[in-house]
């Protein structure tokens, strides 16, 4: 693999300061030389003057976060990062490379879950060149290989966990969502490494079920949501039955045997866990009529 080698090119300043006086002086030569007419004064300068300008072609500026790849007839040379005007050999080819921080949103891709539900999902991937030489020689385009590869791993990622989590601590894209953004970072970047590319963060930015189970599967979340709902209404009336039956044992209320214990149960666990108003019913009798 070819790794990326730092250049320090010469100072753009000085060459610029040192060509325009030359070519300032070459202009003086050429015009004193065709005053007193000496041809060969003349075509001196005319050659110096041409060795000026193309030793000033190879002037280039660097802009901030930005880097140039240098190349000589094919050959890597190195790579110039730091900001400002610089120079290096005319021969050179200089391949502007951006190291800037960037971001793209995924196509809505539809796969599989876990449970081999349909489901589309979309994914924020943020990134930026670190190693400019195998961004450019390792891949053909880097950036579409960035986007190809993210795609394919939120491709994996997604057929790896559920969608929803149907048992306590079972893992899914839509609860574990740093855990998965972890995942998809990683993932990711194994892919990315030989491009000379850093994967900064990778998160979920569209989860949701396909349009055809969609409806069916709003419908099993509400169930479970009731379920679950009424699990905690129950297991709060239960309590709270023991403890009205604790209270009156403890303070010699009233004793109740078994049958009127039942009775009393009975009645408050409609009470706490109806879903409607109850409506009372005074006795007017005795305990047991």
């Amino acid at each position: 693999m070819i790794s990326e080698i730092k250049k320090q090119p010469a100072s753009g300043f000085l060459v610029l300061t040192i060509g325009l006086l030359s070519m300032s002086a070459d202009v003086y030569w050429f015009s004193m030389a065709v005053k007193i007419q000496e041809p060969s004064a003349i075509v001196a300068s005319l050659v110096l003057f041409c060795l000026v300008f193309f030793m000033m072609v190879g002037l280039f500026v660097v802009n901030p976060n930005e880097a140039r790849v240098l190349q000589l007839f094919g050959d890597y040379v190195g790579t110039v990062s730091g900001p400002g005007l610089k120079w290096a050999n005319p021969f050179y080819s200089k391949k502007k490379v951006s190291v800037r921080i960037r971001n793209f949103e995924t196509e809505k891709l539809k796969v599989n879950d876990l449970n081999s539900n349909p489901i589309e999902i979309a994914a924020v991937v943020v990134w930026r060149v670190v190693d400019t030489a195998e961004a450019l020689f390792e891949v053909d385009d880097f950036e579409e290989y960035v986007h190809v590869q993210s795609e394919s791993a939120v491709r994996g990622l997604a057929t790896h966990y559920p969608y929803d989590a149907h048992s306590e601590g079972e893992k899914s894209l839509s609860s574990n969502l740093d855990e998965i953004a972890g995942q998809l970072k990683v993932q990711i970047q194994d892919r990315l490494d030989k491009a000379g590319v850093e994967v900064l963060e990778a998160r979920i930015s569209h989860l949701a079920y396909s349009p055809e189970i969609a409806n069916a599967m709003l419908q099993r979340q509400q169930a479970s949501a009731i379920i679950a709902a009424r699990k905690k209404i129950v297991d709060g009336a239960v309590g709270m039955v023991d403890m009205a039956l604790e209270r009156l044992s403890e303070s010699n209320i009233v004793e109740l045997d078994e049958e009127r214990k039942a009775a009393m149960v009975s009645n408050l666990l409609v009470v706490l866990c109806s879903d409607r108003a109850t409506q009372p019913v005074v006795n007017t009798g005795s305990l047991y009529q």
